[in-house]
């Protein structure tokens, strides 16, 4: 069989290339991701202690590190569609790691709050250059595959650190962010695997047209006229998306969740980190069953279907008699996030050229990064208004809205298993 029939099979059957070095490198890059604030959150109360602080004051460590990805992730996708993805991938899995490290040994709050915004940079590079890494590789359903695959290993990190950070807690404040230390083998490891042929096969076609000079002269302003240009309606409603999604998962079920089955059932704070592991659990089947689905469905297909999930998770957390049937709907939205956050990073990817690739998924990552940080906010100022179980009903029915314009308006063919140069 020849090599173009054998990859054509491959990007038809939506399966993942495990021994593929970028995704490996990406998988163990995603990895880390959750070590930022899921690994820390059991340890903000000893923090607040040993530094005699507030809570207010105790949560800027994990405001810090959202607050800083807003701003930076675009300018980290124009450094990486500018220099290269390899280039802001590797020194960022470092300063991530080293600023993660050095926070062990914080003598004050604000060092430990500077460490802190200093990885939240880092890490907004991670989740902007992992997913272009993807995005370059990979075309079609097989795009998808290894899409939901990194959404799988986000979620099944977010799952387990919380159980890790607790545990170190026990021992101090700070045994935490040793764990840190992890990511300088998976630097080196990117170091040594990742290659980026495609970028210097481009600067040597510049060179032999005569064109280098000219480019470095007026090439940035070029770019930026050109990211804006890629900008369109279609990637703006995609950009929404991805903000909506974490909104309404940081408020409605991070936020509001745990204070609802507090107030109704009485329930400890073991148990309700329990329920929302169940969240996760959701997230990492649907997640890596992406690539499959992609087959049948098309980007905007999976990202109505996940709104449908998120509706019927929250009416189903409105209806529910008892704890035993907020765990299902909990199930719920996390196939939901499953089966859109893989189909939105596809869908912005299917839209933009390489070229603007990372500028674009950089602006994605902001608008993520905002609704995570704007959704606690809202939901919390919210419930004080309406209370705990009108305002999931009032959710459940805005998000059923979107996802029934979605189911209207949305009707795309399912993606093709073509692939992009290079893969």
């Amino acid at each position: 069989m020849k090599l173009s029939e054998r990859l054509a099979r491959r990007l038809r059957s939506g399966d993942v290339p495990w021994r593929n070095r970028t995704v490996q490198v990406v998988l163990a890059s995603t990895l880390l991701a959750p070590l930022g604030v899921p690994l820390v959150a059991p340890a903000l109360p000893l923090v607040r202690d040993t530094f005699g602080l507030t809570d207010a004051a105790a949560s800027l460590l994990v405001s810090a590190y959202f607050l800083v990805g807003i701003v930076v992730s675009p300018f980290v996708g124009v450094l990486a569609d500018r220099i290269g993805r390899k280039r802001v991938l590797v020194p960022a899995l470092f300063v991530f790691s080293i600023a993660g490290l050095s926070s062990f040994f914080a003598p004050t709050y604000l060092v430990l709050l500077g460490l802190r915004a200093i990885q939240g940079t880092a890490a907004a590079a991670l989740f902007v250059t992992t997913v272009t890494l993807i995005s370059d590789a990979f075309a079609g359903v097989q795009r998808n595959a290894v899409l939901g695959a990194n959404v799988a290993v986000l979620s099944f990190g977010a799952a387990i650190f919380p159980v890790l950070g607790g545990a170190l807690a026990t021992v101090a404040w700070n045994t935490p962010f040793l764990a840190y230390a992890f990511g300088f083998p998976i630097a080196v490891f990117a170091y040594v695997a990742l290659a980026e042929p495609s970028r210097e096969t481009d600067r040597e076609s510049r060179r032999s047209d005569g064109t280098d000079g000219v480019r470095r002269t007026t090439g940035m302003r070029a770019y930026l006229r050109g990211a804006l240009a890629a900008l369109s309606l279609g990637v703006a409603s995609l950009l929404t998306v991805a903000f909506l999604t974490e909104f309404v998962l940081f408020g409605a079920l991070v936020t509001v969740l745990p204070f609802l089955l507090t107030a109704n059932y009485g329930v400890s704070p073991f148990y309700i980190g329990l329920v929302l592991m169940t969240m996760e659990a959701g997230a990492v089947v649907a997640a890596s069953s992406n690539g499959r689905l992609a087959r049948i469905f098309s980007n905007g297909r999976l990202i109505t279907l996940g709104f449908g999930c998120y509706a019927l998770s929250l009416a189903g957390v409105y209806v529910a008699p008892s704890t035993f049937f907020v765990v299902p709907s909990v199930v719920i939205f996390g196939l939901g996030l499953g089966l859109s956050m893989p189909a939105v990073d596809a869908a912005v990817s299917d839209r933009v050229t390489t070229q603007y690739r990372a500028a674009l998924l950089g602006l994605r990552n902001s608008t993520t990064f905002f609704g995570r940080a704007s959704g606690p906010v809202v939901f919390a100022l919210a419930a004080t208004a309406v209370g705990y179980e009108p305002l999931m009903a009032i959710a459940a029915a805005f998000v059923g809205v979107i996802a029934l314009v979605a189911a209207v308006t949305t009707r795309a063919p399912a993606p093709t298993p073509e692939a992009e140069p290079g893969v």
